[in-house]
């Protein structure tokens, strides 16, 4: 977006940035100009037991298939995995390691004479632990609830990924939320959670219908993930985008693709992952979603029989990547 902000901020309702903000609320708005069947509840997908999440943290090697992620730590907590040169930061200081590196000089530093202790050390034997600890993933799913494809089917199919991961997050720190957007804004329907209950009570009742704020989607869903990296640096947070790249909805008035366009690279710039879920059908596909997953320097994937099993493998296998 850079370059282009002065147009971002023609909306007087813009928050930080320039850029309006959309409503976060998890509470349903209506207006008497809605589409009719926006209140068309929609029921959950199947759940099954899920395959553990094994995030590819800093290209580390796991012991075994299955265990839980691992990344590397600056934090005075965590395994200690192996140690380094401390250089000029010697804190946190390997013992074995720095014995171990001094030894090998020991006789000749006392023909040098320079000190009568039994061991001399020198700063260069310093050397300072590698810590890994235990982190976990956050996977945010920002869901088309709008009735420009076959919203009902989407919206049962998230649903039971989403309680699929759930189950197998229990009492471990992966967490999954829940954007959907439709009609003129986005909401914020489930907080990153790891609690079967609040799930369960926040998507009993999600209706589908009206226009398509693809951007609002996309904001909202950019707030979420990285005031959650904010809070936790080691968290692995991934977007998990189902649509089919087409909005029609804009925040600032500028033309509601090129404003989609425009927030999808703040995804780039800061990092974080994403994945495409194009839910155009092959004979219609204009390909938005895949120009969509360019901007946000994620993949696109194109699912013509979706179900929760086949979402969450999907996501399963570009994490595990």
């Amino acid at each position: 977006m850079e370059g282009d902000d002065s147009e971002l901020t023609e909306s007087p309702e813009a928050g930080e940035g320039g850029i309006a903000q959309p409503d976060a609320s998890p509470q349903q708005s209506s207006s008497p100009g809605d589409n009719k069947g926006a209140r068309k509840p929609v029921k959950v997908g199947d759940t099954f037991e899920a395959k553990r999440l094994d995030t590819p943290l800093d290209k580390m090697t796991r012991e075994r298939s299955g265990k839980r992620s691992y990344t590397r730590t600056e934090r005075k907590r965590g395994r200690y995995i192996k140690a380094r040169p401390a250089g000029d930061r010697p804190q946190d200081i390997a013992f074995d390691a720095t014995l171990r590196a001094a030894a090998p000089y020991q006789s000749q530093r006392h023909a040098e004479g320079t000190s009568d202790l039994a061991l001399q050390l020198r700063k260069s034997d310093l050397q300072r632990k590698v810590r890994v600890r235990r982190t976990g993933n956050l996977i945010l799913f920002v869901v088309d609830a709008s009735w420009s494809m076959a919203a009902s089917e989407r919206m049962e199919a998230t649903k039971g990924a989403i309680f699929s991961l759930l189950l197998d997050a229990y009492q471990r720190r992966d967490q999954v939320g829940l954007i959907v957007f439709q009609r003129d804004k986005a909401r914020l329907v489930l907080p990153p959670t790891n609690s079967v209950e609040l799930a369960q009570k926040a998507l009993a009742d999600l209706p589908v219908g009206g226009k398509t704020p693809l951007s609002s989607g996309l904001y909202l869903a950019w707030q979420v993930l990285d005031s959650a990296r904010r809070r936790d640096s080691e968290i692995r947070p991934i977007m998990i985008l189902l649509t089919d790249g087409a909005g029609n909805v804009s925040m600032t008035g500028i033309p509601a693709q090129e404003e989609a366009g425009r927030i999808a690279e703040l995804f780039e710039q800061a990092h974080l992952r994403s994945i495409v879920i194009n839910m155009e059908h092959a004979a219609f596909d204009r390909g938005l979603a895949q120009k969509l997953a360019d901007s946000l320097g994620g993949i696109c994937y194109n699912l013509p029989d979706l179900r929760a099993d086949t979402l969450l493998s999907t996501v399963q296998k570009e994490i595990s990547l």
